[in-house]
């Protein structure tokens, strides 16, 4: 059974004088990304059955902005703390557990993580993927194929199809 997955780096975030990383808000601009993000989903009629979402309040809020487009009430959102400040290996292992009910998922997280997951699972890929520093800026969406059960997704496993940015025109 073919898989997809959708890497989705939170919105940008403001950063308040005295407030912890974790409990950073998405400024206006990461609301409006978060919300075109969600649309162009919506649009393309793309509905996760599972949403994952670190439980920083950046992720939280991209992710629950990102469900309300997609008509998904955000109680549905799966917080996992091991997603903030996680590593590749950290993000890999939690897709592998993701349950094999769910054909599209959905992670919401931050960098630096994000990145080096889609570079470990598109392995040496035949489509070269953006080489620039934005390759995953803030709210960068990222989908990912593979074929088989979640426990099998293994580096080099997936297969990288777009990277959509918001459009800020």
């Amino acid at each position: 059974m073919m898989r997809e997955i959708f890497l989705l780096r939170h919105g940008k975030a403001d950063r308040p004088e005295g407030v912890a990383d974790f409990d950073r808000p998405l400024k206006k601009r990461g609301r409006q990304d978060s919300k075109w993000i969600g649309r162009w989903l919506h649009d393309r009629q793309v509905l996760p059955d599972l949403v994952l979402s670190s439980p920083a309040l950046r992720t939280l809020q991209t992710a629950q902005i990102v469900c309300k487009q997609l008509a998904i009430d955000s109680e549905a959102i799966v917080l996992n703390p091991d997603i903030y400040e996680a590593e590749a290996t950290t993000l890999l292992s939690i897709l592998k557990n993701c349950p094999n009910t769910a054909r599209k998922v959905l992670l919401v997280g931050h960098n630096p993580g994000l990145e080096e997951l889609l570079l470990k699972l598109v392995g040496s890929c035949t489509e070269p993927l953006p080489d620039d520093a934005s390759r995953m800026s803030t709210a960068a969406l990222v989908q990912l194929v593979f074929k088989g059960s979640w426990d099998q997704l293994a580096e080099g496993g997936a297969k990288w199809v777009t990277l959509i940015r918001p459009d800020r025109k």
